[in-house]
């Protein structure tokens, strides 16, 4: 059975937060993703020097803020910073199945087993792991490799789940999107590191 690729393209930016919000806020007023990105790059909205820099932003941002169903998209302009953070952190995690595989083999089951450190070595040794499926791992050039985990740590970090040391940080969500990530998706749970139980007892 063909086992489906990994999109490895997660260098852009980082979580790009400030950038999400503006363009969700754009979308809710035009409701066409194709006429928010003309927006984006005709307004400079992303605020970038180059014109091929604003391309390539935006079509990530977008990318991405299109994973999240019109409900998500509503919460992530009205709620507070911590659940646009998680908000993103979900787009990210549907949009890059290595990442979402990721926090779900390695950082989850190493915050449940009480083992709260991450490091380098863990990223190395998963992506080892995986290349026997995805042979498409296996080219990855020795840079490449160092700039995706250099990101995806910085991604983690700007999630607010992982801190400077290293350890693993259990996300803060609202009761509003624990309910909203149950009904919806509850296996997505698997995204954060926080146990089944613990995230019921924080929804409505």
């Amino acid at each position: 059975m063909d086992v489906e690729r990994y999109n490895m393209g997660f260098t852009t930016g980082g979580l790009l937060l400030r950038e999400s919000v503006r363009v969700g806020a754009l979308f809710r007023d035009l409701g066409d993703w194709d006429a928010v990105r003309a927006q984006v790059l005709q307004d400079n909205l992303l605020q970038t020097r180059k014109a091929s820099s604003a391309k390539r932003l935006a079509r990530e941002v977008v990318f991405r803020l299109r994973q999240l169903g019109r409900e998500e998209l509503d919460l992530l302009d009205s709620a507070g910073v911590q659940d646009q953070v998680s908000l993103v952190w979900i787009a990210i995690c549907r949009r890059f199945a290595f990442i979402a595989d990721f926090m779900a083999e390695v950082v989850r089951e190493r915050y449940l087993a009480l083992r709260n450190d991450l490091a380098y070595p863990d990223f190395d040794a998963f992506l080892e792991a995986k290349s026997g499926q995805h042979l498409e791992l296996a080219e990855i050039s020795p840079s490449t490799k160092a700039k995706l985990r250099q990101i995806l740590f910085r991604m983690l970090r700007e999630a607010h789940l992982l801190s400077n040391d290293n350890q693993i940080l259990t996300p803060t969500l609202s009761p509003e999107l624990a309910t909203l990530l149950l009904a919806k998706r509850a296996a997505e749970a698997r995204y954060f590191p926080i146990a089944e139980r613990d995230l019921r007892s924080l929804a409505k």
